[in-house]
């Protein structure tokens, strides 16, 4: 099965011999290689690259092993230059190698050449990392398939498209199982054989009881506020003593690196201001999510926040969980936006609900975006599949269907 994922694609030819390291990162399993190859691979060959000025390079593969080695892969790829034209290098898996920032800067040094690397794990893209690509670096964050992708590729109408995405998810590989046996199966493999052992093998973890507790914790409570001091109350509750706050802290760290989970801040909008804890977390992909609990707990409506969040995260926003401080009488409320979204000089406030189909929930999930006093647009993304509306307070009120498979619904 062909998956066109054309919108990544689009970036890495804007990035085209820009001079800078590109970097494609994101879970392991969503893509990364199939966008470098075939995808780019072919889209430069049908633009006039020659293949001898093509070097692609798997490091997950046995018989690249000897290439981990810095120096080994530079002179291997040293070695493959025959001219002054352009070279495209295309690396999976570049963390794998020590020092591979070292590597990469010097490719850039010999000037015809064109990089392109994937990763899965976050540290080699922190602060210290960047300093060391001293601003050559550039990040493509690829992300499972959106609810549009898995449509566009799926044999059925919307209605099946939607129940099967919310259960499964966006992973690649399960547009190509057959059957829901095979498919919770793959899921439930991906979870334990990859991520979790990558996790523990990649960072020597010795609690694997306390890792599975917190994966628990958050599968079950994904769009809900929490923090590591909650998280660990809760084994002390328990009745787990031989157990730090930093060990907790720590393990989330963990989960975070893998790209497995994201964690979103509060921000105070009349404040101005980010509020430091509690914090929300979110998965890089729900059909993972559910596979950690065993396909039970589909709420439908904190999988919407999910996706939805996904979603803006593909569109590129930067998305947090925002906070509106409201007079009830005497009191001091804080009321909850579930997302606000921001990029360059657009801002969009969003509330999800399953729907407001009575007057009462409908003020309920207006008054927070009604508190907040600016003129951005606001908008109510429901589950009914219904033909989006304007209110008399200026709130558009969309369906998710149309929100999910319209790329300009946030302007409508």
């Amino acid at each position: 099965m062909v998956i066109e994922r054309n919108e990544y694609l689009d970036k890495l030819i804007e990035r085209q011999n820009n001079g800078m390291i590109k970097i494609i990162t994101g879970i392991r399993r969503c893509g990364k290689s199939y966008l470098l190859d075939p995808i780019f691979k072919n889209y430069l060959l049908q633009n006039g690259v020659d293949d001898n000025h093509l070097i692609k390079i798997d490091l997950e593969m046995r018989d690249n092993i000897d290439l981990i080695n810095p120096d080994n892969l530079y002179n291997y790829v040293k070695d493959k230059i025959k001219d002054k034209q352009i070279y495209y290098i295309l690396i999976d898996e570049i963390q794998k190698v020590p020092d591979f920032e070292s590597v990469l800067n010097s490719f850039l040094k010999m000037g015809n050449l064109d990089v392109y690397v994937t990763g899965s794990n976050s540290k080699f893209l922190s602060s210290d990392i960047i300093t060391e690509f001293r601003g050559r670096g550039d990040e493509i964050r690829l992300f499972p398939l959106s609810f549009k992708e898995f449509y566009d590729a799926y044999q059925g109408d919307k209605h099946n498209a939607w129940n099967e995405y919310i259960i499964y998810g966006g992973m690649p590989v399960i547009m190509s199982k057959k059957g829901d046996k095979q498919k919770l199966k793959y899921l439930s493999d991906l979870f334990e054989l990859t991520y979790k052992k990558d996790i523990i093998d990649r960072n020597k973890l010795n609690k694997d009881d306390i890792l599975d507790a917190i994966i628990n914790m958050l599968s079950s409570s994904i769009g809900s506020l929490t923090n590591p001091q909650k998280i660990y109350n809760t084994f002390i509750s328990k009745g787990i003593k031989d157990l730090s706050k930093n060990t907790v802290i720590s393990y989330l760290d963990c989960l975070l690196d893998s790209f497995l989970i994201v964690k979103v801040k509060r921000y105070d909008i009349k404040g101005k201001k980010y509020i430091g804890t509690p914090q929300k977390y979110y998965f890089a992909d729900i059909g993972l999510r559910n596979a950690r609990l065993n396909f039970r707990q589909i709420e439908e409506n904190h999988i919407m926040e999910n996706i939805i969040y996904n979603e803006l995260l593909i569109r590129d926003f930067n998305v947090d969980v925002g906070v509106v401080d409201v007079r009830d009488g005497n009191l001091h409320k804080q009321l909850e936006i579930d997302f606000v979204c921001n990029q360059g000089y657009k801002r969009y406030y969003i509330q999800v609900a399953l729907n407001i189909d009575t007057r009462e929930k409908n003020l309920q999930e207006s008054r927070p975006l009604n508190s907040i006093g600016d003129n951005f647009k606001k908008i109510i993304v429901v589950k009914d599949n219904i033909k989006h509306w304007i209110t008399e307070d200026g709130i558009l009120i969309i369906g998710i269907q149309e929100f999910l498979l319209n790329k300009n619904s946030l302007d409508l």
